[in-house]
């Protein structure tokens, strides 16, 4: 991949990143040579000089999250050109891995529903990536917030849900890699200019080959209320595992209510649990965001709705591939199966409810997620 060189920005060189970049790092990339290609890929590659003046030298001021990872800085080039600046913490135990694979991986994709990579500084003991900037920030900061969340029509949700969508069809089936992104959720959500949707956060993905459907890992990463069930368990992830995810996201947009903090009303364990009830009620209606329910379309909602419950389902075979969802979205006519109860609820230990608050406050949460799963 190319970036233009910023005008009067000399310290900015583009390199493969299969050769310079993985010299910065001991012991060799977990993805092989599939991983690290050297016949495509290029980046920017910025020095540190250059992200200390864009970022003001990481002014509190251009903070713009923190993460597993570390914080991320909004930052302008000489050029006029507005970045976001993903630092690696050096005082983190954890995050190198996923810095080395998201710059590895996300060079290597294209599509208009991901966030696009400019490049890297990899200089002083510093590792940072280096991505676009997207003024209206994440998903989370819309949905979750009451007065923002008024701002969303059901038309630009709608729009937003079906780019996640799109995006999953591209990393799961379309790009030259096949991709399980593994960490799913609305802050891994950013919005552009437009609030079109572009999947962030490819720390934690995993490359699948060409005959690989499913993996095992004996480190269960993501975020509570995000994982599946097989996952959450037994480490077992595939593309049903975004699937999944997805699902979660999408009774969130519509109802503008968190999975994962649907607890504290005591009455349900979680979202998914709260629509399952609603469904066999007849009474869906009621999860859809107030704001929205007057001046929309219910029969389109209804349909959405439908789909989410489809992609939670407990069992990864009973969840509709990516492809399959794009498609009951946006046609009327397609078949839609009807959604098996699901069975599992998450409990979680106190551990859980202070990563919980911290996520809500704009955290990431990429480590393992201690819970403990109980049949209802």
């Amino acid at each position: 991949m190319w970036v233009k060189k910023p005008k009067k920005q000399q310290s900015v060189i583009s390199i493969p990143i299969s050769t310079d970049i993985h010299k910065e790092f001991s012991g060799p990339s977990e993805f092989g040579e599939e991983g690290n290609d050297a016949n495509g890929t290029e980046l920017m590659l910025f020095s540190l000089e250059v992200i200390i003046n864009a970022t003001e030298n990481f002014a509190d001021s251009n903070k713009l999250g923190q993460g597993g990872f570390g914080h991320v800085y909004k930052g302008k080039l000489l050029g006029g050109d507005e970045i976001a600046v993903k630092r690696l913490s050096t005082n983190s135990g954890q995050g190198l891995e996923e810095f080395k694979n998201e710059l590895s991986l996300i060079a290597k994709l294209q599509h208009r529903n991901l966030v696009r990579l400019f490049g890297c500084c990899v200089q002083g003991g510093e590792k940072m990536i280096i991505y676009e900037y997207l003024p209206n920030k994440s998903l989370d900061a819309f949905i979750f917030d009451n007065m923002k969340r008024e701002l969303l029509s059901w038309t630009t949700r709608f729009q937003i849900i079906e780019g996640i969508a799109r995006g999953l069809v591209y990393l799961h089936r379309d790009s030259r890699l096949r991709i399980v992104h593994r960490d799913l959720k609305a802050s891994n959500v950013l919005l552009d200019v437009e609030m079109n949707p572009k999947i962030s956060d490819f720390g934690m993905a995993r490359i699948f080959g060409g005959d690989q459907n499913h993996a095992n890992t004996n480190r269960v990463v993501g975020t509570y209320g995000y994982m599946s069930p097989e996952y959450a368990m037994e480490g077992l992830f595939s593309v049903k595992s975004d699937v999944y995810s997805f699902g979660v996201l999408v009774l969130e947009i519509i109802s503008g209510r968190r999975n994962n903090t649907f607890h504290r009303t005591g009455t349900h364990p979680n979202l998914v649990a709260y629509v399952w009830e609603l469904m066999n009620q007849d009474r869906m209606v009621e999860l859809i965001d107030p704001s929205i329910l007057g001046s929309s379309p219910q029969e389109e909602i209804l349909r959405c709705i439908n789909v989410g419950l489809l992609c939670v389902q407990d069992h990864a075979n009973d969840r509709p591939t990516m492809s399959s969802v794009v498609l009951m979205l946006e046609s009327e006519s397609a078949p839609r199966p009807t959604p098996r109860r699901p069975t599992f609820s998450m409990q979680r230990s106190l551990v859980d409810e202070e990563r919980s608050i911290q996520d809500s406050e704009g955290y990431s949460v990429n480590e393992l997620s201690m819970t403990v799963l109980t049949a209802r």
